[in-house]
């Protein structure tokens, strides 16, 4: 029987989800590469009225399908080109899946305290939460895989038509958002789960019903068929060989590759609620939910453990069966000390910083030689202000408190200590990385805008410049009379290509990045 919501309940989801998904949401500069490009592909949309082949500085952007960017051009239409405009649809997206967790695990664990963890842990995970603050496409993904999976299970446990219609609308919806994964993993999970109850005639009743891919089809055909009627197929067959088949075979960007990468994440991926996977691998034998949300997890995890492309959010399409997991294990938790040594182990390295880097800067002169990554740690050492040490003090003490006040369950010190964790993460953290690595870029965007010159970029692939700066910026070698953008990295390249034969002048450096001008070429006066 169902569990009705608890009134102090979603006070707490409530910040957590302010806290860990809205936080600082339009305070902070636009981080690259992601964010940039995606709000810039959104700017060159609604400048070109295009609204079915995302652009990036005027180039196809084959990363992603279309949905993200539906989404977020609607939000700055309504309230312009800002950083809140970007990231909202992010902000709602998890803020929704976090109250699906939560009304799903009332519905079908009635137990409210599992309910408040689970969905709490989901909200209070700072890389849930860097995926629910930045304007990507991954908050989005991970409600629309939640939803369909959550609603296989609900499918599962009284089957009806409009169970498999929704969970064929959420492969839709979810494919728009990003690609084949989101029919990929709910087809294989859920046949691996039904095939082991031995109910495989329900799935193939699923699976096959017409009027279900009838509303996949009606769905995906919003973009796929005036885009396929527009360009024969190219922008899908890049979409779906290079950019899926493509990041699994080889690997793009430097990311990854290991088969121990996710195993090797996966503490930190779920961190501070780390100690809390024990209690969820003791419940890989339990009933028949335990086995649903174990083989969830799984088939993320071995899938992307085998990718050639890697980054630690893709396994949170995996983990939303760990925080319910961790929810049904509420009332076994591990003692409070062991509970909340993660989150004081974050707080005590983080808080470290201010001194832990600049030693290390010291002690490594090649830290800080690296002319772009030395750049912005030189400069982020210098931004760790009183406020930084401010936050530290009170998540250290929130965490010293919880673990020294009697009668305190494990999993409400742990909620605790996670709300600590966040403060000093959003408050604290991401203001100085965001001050060091993406403030100089928007910077010298603002610079540029301010000279009214035309400007490149020289291999630099920042696109949040060409947000900030509101034009397309390509990228070349610098003519006379223009301004070029480049990492400091790529300046001694730069001057070499252009063989000595102008000296740049700085309009702006800061950080590890540059804003130089090519002087024009003097004017010659006629005769008289």
């Amino acid at each position: 029987m169902a569990s009705s919501p608890n009134a102090s309940h979603l006070f707490i989801l409530l910040a957590a989800a302010l806290l860990g998904f809205w936080s600082q949401l339009g305070a902070l500069p636009l981080f690259d590469l992601d964010e940039g490009a995606f709000s810039e592909a959104t700017v060159e949309m609604l400048r070109s009225q295009d609204y079915l082949a995302p652009t990036l500085n005027g180039e196809p952007r084959y990363d992603k399908p279309i949905l993200i960017y539906w989404l977020q051009a609607a939000a700055v239409k309504l309230l312009g080109v800002k950083e809140f405009a970007f990231r909202l649809p992010s902000a709602v997206c998890a803020t929704l899946w976090m109250l699906w967790v939560y009304c799903f695990c009332l519905r079908s664990l009635a137990d409210r305290r599992a309910a408040l963890l689970a969905a709490g842990s989901l909200a209070l995970t700072p890389m849930v939460g860097l995926v629910g603050h930045a304007a990507i496409a991954d908050a989005l993904l991970n409600l629309l895989i939640a939803a369909t999976m959550l609603g296989i299970y609900a499918y599962f446990t009284a089957p009806s038509l409009g169970k498999i219609l929704f969970v064929y609308l959420g492969m839709g919806l979810g494919f728009l958002a990003k690609g084949p994964i989101a029919v990929a993993l709910p087809l294989a999970v859920s046949l691996a789960f039904f095939l082991w109850q031995k109910r495989a005639r329900d799935w193939l009743k699923a699976a096959f019903n017409p009027l279900g891919w009838l509303v996949f089809l009606a769905v995906t055909a919003t973009w796929v068929y005036p885009l396929w009627r527009r360009d024969h197929g190219a922008f899908l067959r890049h979409f779906l060989l290079e950019q899926n088949l493509g990041r699994y075979q080889h690997t793009l960007q430097g990311h990854g590759g290991h088969p121990w990468y996710y195993l090797a994440w996966l503490p930190l991926i779920v961190a501070p609620f780390t100690a809390l996977l024990p209690a969820a691998w003791r419940r890989a034998r339990g009933d028949a939910l335990d086995a649903y949300l174990w083989l969830w997890f799984l088939a993320v995890f071995v899938f992307f453990s085998f990718s050639s492309t890697q980054l630690p959010h893709y396994l949170l399409y995996g983990c939303t069966p760990l925080f319910i997991l961790f929810g049904r294990s509420a009332r076994q938790t591990p003692a409070r000390f062991w509970a909340l040594l993660p989150a004081l182990l974050l707080v005590l390295f983080l808080g470290s910083l201010p001194w832990v880097l600049p030693w290390g800067l010291a002690h490594w002169p090649q830290l800080a030689a690296r002319p772009y990554e030395g750049g912005i740690l030189t400069l982020a050492a210098g931004s760790f202000g009183w406020s930084y040490k401010a936050w530290t003090g009170a998540a250290l003490t929130a965490i010293l408190y919880l673990l020294l006040r009697p009668r305190l369950e494990a999993d409400g010190a742990l909620l605790g200590g996670a709300f600590a964790l966040g403060a000093l993460v959003w408050f604290g953290v991401v203001p100085v990385v965001a001050a060091a690595q993406q403030a100089p870029v928007r910077e010298a965007a603002l610079r540029s805008r301010e000279l009214a010159l035309p400007t490149v970029s020289y291999r630099t692939y920042l696109p949040s410049f060409s947000v900030y700066r509101g034009a397309i910026t390509p990228d070349r070698l610098p003519q006379p009379g223009e301004l070029v953008f480049v990492r400091l990295d790529r300046l001694a390249q730069l001057e070499q290509e252009l063989a000595g034969k102008v000296t740049l002048v700085p309009e702006f450096k800061k950080g590890g990045v540059a804003l130089l001008l090519y002087p024009p070429a003097p004017s010659v006066s006629p005769p008289s």
